[in-house]
């Protein structure tokens, strides 16, 4: 069965330096650019939010970032504006090789709302595109690298297990904003998926 590697978010602004800097998010450029040569296929993942996305904390006067708040989809962690459209921060790191990818799936460009996942949409219902992308071509058995772990990562991990696809999480491949602990709820979260932490 052919293996597909998923790299979500490996962009400036997630990385030290960034405006949503995961600590040590460019530690792990170099292992995926190796490991890609390992996987038949390499898709990527990119954070696109325009300037007035809701799930920034500026749109929000007086909120703080880091802050939650409510949607009409359940409750959202209010971010520092990152990953905006046209910006060097939405941009992939600059030494992660993109040559290998045969696709490119962009998320969170609603502004209106949020996008964890890779597959859906915060609110779980409003499709990227992904899942047929990948039943079209037959690809069933998933792995996924990149930023953040308990964010990014195990959202599109846990989406991609519920649809009946094959996962796994190459955890030295990931890092983690570990917010209040989401590392590990984010880890127990995606072991009851029935998803390999490799």
């Amino acid at each position: 069965m052919a293996r597909t590697l998923i790299v979500v978010d490996v962009q400036v602004d997630f990385c030290p330096g960034g405006k949503l800097a995961v600590a040590g998010g460019d530690e792990i450029v170099e292992p995926i650019n190796r490991m890609m040569a390992d996987f038949d296929h390499v898709i990527l993942t990119q954070d696109w939010h325009p300037a007035n996305h809701s799930s920034f904390a500026d749109n929000h006067p007086g909120a703080m970032p880091f802050s939650l708040t409510q949607m009409p989809y359940g409750p959202q962690v209010l971010w520092p504006a990152h990953c905006v459209i046209g910006t060097p921060g939405a941009l992939f790191h600059p030494d992660l090789d993109v040559n290998r990818a045969e696709t490119v799936i962009r998320k969170g460009f609603r502004p209106a709302i949020d996008s964890y996942s890779a597959f859906y949409e915060n609110d779980y219902s409003t499709p990227t595109g992904l899942t047929g992308y990948l039943r079209d071509r037959f690809l069933e058995d998933l792995y996924f690298v990149g930023l953040a772990h308990d964010f990014c990562v195990a959202w599109s991990a846990i989406d991609a297990a519920r649809q009946g696809f094959r996962v796994s999480v190459i955890e030295d491949a990931t890092r983690a904003i570990d917010l209040n602990g989401s590392r590990e709820v984010a880890r127990q979260n995606m072991r009851e998926a029935g998803i390999s932490l490799i």
